[in-house]
């Protein structure tokens, strides 16, 4: 894991107890700092009684003994298990919080204000420990989508360029405790605006900032404050340091006001756009994973971001050709007599869809489940891709009858039906491509599972 001395006799208080959590919790106590944690589930039910009782304490500990939370085996080890709801929080030094805590709401966000606490998230620790590190580089990813694809295809060309890298953030294994890299290696973040709203002093040698559309508007006021969210990325990094964004009219305003502002960022430095023709001398169609005019902006801006990270573009081009994807990303699944099966389970939603519908000229598509909405607007401008189409769950009879009208459909309910109806209809040439533009919940745990049946169907053809 990542330590560092400079937490050491220090109290952290971590708030959720989640992945990160626990994460955070391990690597402050191995640093040497106190901590008291408090995780939601931690809570005695409220038919215990009220408050923290002798009575509710023991029946709290005997479902502990019965489900234990993952935090109870590092109590002792110095971890310290208290309501942080309710203690005075003037006794710590900083407040550490899981990113999907509603810092424009929660009860605790306010308190802390009031207390003179900051604070902070998991990445605000890693920036504070860098120093201990030894010599290495960050980049920085954020943007409203495409953030994890972009973030593991930069890893995976480091990689493939021999570099010592990882990647952390809002993908993988979280970075405190990940092991800390050799000198000259690469650590790749993946930043949510939530991550970033929690990070106060991460100077990225490189920030990629990816499109900016209205998302999360739940967490904040306006648009505008949202995406200033997302600029913190920029703000934060010192001189000589680079930054890179996604050439879109939204951008370049923004990288224009900077370029004429160097005092908004502290110093001057390197600013860059990438678009579709950063790729002019990297032809899309070799690479098999990167398919679809969005992965042409994510290729370009690894693509952009390897350049400035000095990987020769040779290693540039063989880390494109032989990158593998995301699970449930428009994942290739198997090629079977000439007919490709693809897993874009990962598609919730029809603006994920749309993409996947632009990757491929002659589909055949299983989409349905549990919607999120009642049309399929943003996919119907591909909709000439489609040869035929296979409808399942909740949906299925809504999105049958909206398709009727443009290709062949039917309604198959369930997975299995669509994708043998599909595999039997499919000819040389032709795409089976689960992208199913609903939620999962109707007849699956989540998106992974849904694609692991997929996976799992497509396999015993």
């Amino acid at each position: 894991m990542i330590t560092a001395r400079a937490f050491a006799g220090k109290h952290y208080a971590v708030y959720g107890l989640a992945r990160s959590g626990l994460a955070t919790a391990e690597a402050l106590l191995a640093s040497g700092a106190r901590v008291t944690a408090w995780d939601a589930k931690l809570a005695p039910s409220p038919r215990r009684g009220e408050g923290w009782g002798e009575g509710a304490r023991a029946a709290n500990e005997l479902s502990n003994a019965v489900h234990p939370h993952p935090a109870l085996s590092l109590q002792g080890e110095g971890l310290e298990i208290a309501n942080l709801d309710e203690v005075d929080l003037t006794q710590f030094d900083s407040l550490v919080v899981t990113p999907g805590l509603p810092l424009n709401r929660h009860p605790i966000a306010q308190r802390a204000r009031e207390a003179g606490v900051e604070i902070i998230g998991d990445i605000e620790l890693f920036a504070r420990a860098r120093p201990e590190l030894p010599p290495h580089k960050v980049v920085g990813i954020t943007g409203t989508n495409g953030k994890s694809t972009t973030t593991a295809l930069i890893h995976h060309i480091l990689k493939t360029a021999g570099v010592p890298t990882t990647m952390g953030g809002n993908i993988g294994l979280p970075i405190l405790a990940q092991d800390p890299l050799p000198e000259g290696g690469v650590y790749v973040l993946e930043l949510s605006s939530y991550q970033i709203d929690l990070t106060q002093s991460l100077d990225c040698d490189v920030a990629v900032l990816l499109n900016i559309t209205p998302d999360h508007l739940d967490r904040y006021e306006s648009f505008d404050a949202y995406a200033g969210s997302k600029l913190r990325l920029l703000q934060m990094q010192t001189s000589g340091h680079g930054a890179i964004g996604q050439s879109s009219e939204f951008t370049r305003r923004i990288f224009e006001d900077y370029r004429g502002d160097p005092a908004k960022v502290g110093n001057a430095f390197l600013l860059g756009l990438f678009g579709i023709d950063t790729l002019r001398d990297y032809p899309q169609k070799e690479f098999p994973a990167l398919q679809g005019p969005h992965n042409a902006e994510n290729a370009a801006a690894a693509v952009f971001t390897a350049l400035w990270l000095d990987v020769p573009d040779d290693t540039i081009q063989e880390g494109l050709r032989t990158y593998p994807g995301l699970p449930h990303r428009m994942e290739r699944v198997r090629e079977k007599d000439g007919v490709l099966f693809v897993n874009d389970s990962k598609a919730t939603n029809p603006t994920a869809t749309a993409p996947a519908l632009a990757a491929f000229p002659s589909i055949r598509w299983i989409l349905g489940g549990q919607p999120k909405t009642d049309n399929l607007d943003e996919c119907a401008p591909h909709f000439g891709h489609v040869r035929s189409a296979y409808t399942i769950g909740e949906a299925g009879e809504l999105f049958a009858k909206l398709l009727a009208p443009h290709m062949p459909v039917a309604n198959c309910e369930t997975l299995e039906n669509a994708l043998n109806h599909a595999a039997e209809d499919s000819q040389p040439g032709d795409t089976v491509l689960l992208s199913p533009a609903c939620a999962s919940f109707d007849q699956f745990r989540d998106f992974e599972q849904r694609g692991d049946r997929f996976r799992d169907l497509v396999g015993a053809l």
